[in-house]
């Protein structure tokens, strides 16, 4: 286990980065820690990180941990009960109130307006950067598969009391953001991964991850399964208007257990945009890139290797898309958007 926490505590960037961490709270600070979208375990358990770390070393008199989307996914809110969070809506928030802003998980850009005339003055995420932005104090490394993984290197060069209910949140965010390894993962996210197993609650996680699929959300997979578009390994499927993005990612994440299926392109429209969610195996395409590629011009698109998100505003696809958004319209722009040289696209329902 030593040699394990020498691995991780011993690295000049997360000495640097928490030194000026420190140097820029003064005791009784207060701070807001911001998420991006529907809160998921890797950024609740790096948020709670961010705060035990300040809590332990300066002292902080008052802490909101905020979000743009509520918690959907069931296991998310189960897992948020346990680790006792209260997270709130960021348009319900007044960060001025707040001296010192930190992202979580994302970076500023992924806000759009909701920040205001607020700039972050800290941004810790693992995500690819695509535009530019700045933060007095930026740690971003995309190599690592969850951003617990460099929380759990903050913890220990901080040398402070990890509560087990800290451990259990970076294991379980671990865990939810690397796909229990299959994703991208580096040797910090293993060894990040076994030290928390080793003192976490693993039957709380356990009880947490036998939660997964709310029973309205199988109507959603009787359409992907009706409205699909198959060409060899890959299914693309429009499931028109959903509840939230994790309806996409949930059906996505279904149809790679699928046999003979490598790469999967889910797309709904949630209130003014259209998500689209990528998933691969993380051998044969790499869906950052082909995100980027097919959709960068219409929004914000980007991920890893095996895992993919992009948002486009509807109003980017007014002049190539019908106000009411039909099925074959849709399927077909996906399609053309997607392949590589025309007629490659077969219907198979």
């Amino acid at each position: 286990m030593k040699r394990i926490e020498s691995l991780l505590t011993h690295k000049e960037e997360t000495l640097f980065n928490l030194f000026k961490l420190k140097s820029m709270a003064r005791p009784n600070d207060s701070l807001a820690v911001l998420m991006y979208g529907s809160p998921d375990p890797d950024a609740v358990a790096s948020a709670m990180a961010l705060q035990e770390i300040l809590n332990q070393t300066v002292g902080l008199e008052k802490t909101v941990i905020a979000a743009t989307e509520p918690t959907l996914r069931q296991q998310n809110i189960d897992f948020i009960k346990a680790m006792k969070v209260n997270i709130q809506l960021l348009n319900k928030v007044n960060i001025q109130n707040y001296r010192l802003v930190a992202i979580v998980d994302a970076q500023p850009t992924f806000f759009g307006n909701a920040l205001g005339e607020t700039q972050p003055q800290i941004v810790l995420d693992h995500h690819p950067v695509s535009t530019v932005w700045h933060a007095e104090l930026s740690d971003v490394r995309q190599h690592y598969g969850a951003l617990s993984t460099i929380m759990v290197e903050y913890l220990l060069a901080a040398k402070v009391r990890i509560p087990w209910l800290l451990y259990t949140a970076l294991l379980y965010g671990i865990k939810t953001d690397t796909n229990n390894f299959e994703r991208d993962a580096s040797l910090e996210d293993i060894g990040a991964y076994y030290l928390c197993y080793a003192r976490a609650n693993r039957p709380l996680i356990r009880r947490i991850e036998l939660n997964q699929i709310p029973e309205r959300y199988l109507r959603y997979f009787e359409h992907a399964y009706f409205h699909r578009r198959r060409y060899r390994e890959r299914i693309i499927s429009f499931l028109g208007r959903v509840e939230s993005p994790d309806v996409c990612v949930q059906v996505a994440d279904f149809y790679l257990r699928v046999v003979n299926i490598y790469y999967v392109i889910i797309a709904g429209i949630i209130k003014d945009r259209m998500v689209i969610i990528l998933r691969g195996d993380g051998y044969r395409h790499d869906c950052g890139s082909i995100a980027k590629r097919s959709f960068g011009k219409y929004g914000n698109a980007g991920g890893h290797r095996s895992a993919a998100r992009v948002e486009i505003p509807l109003e980017n696809l007014r002049e190539i898309l019908s106000e009411d958004f039909p099925q074959e319209q849709v399927e077909q722009f996906l399609v053309q958007r997607l392949r590589r040289r025309k007629g490659t696209n077969s219907r198979n329902k």
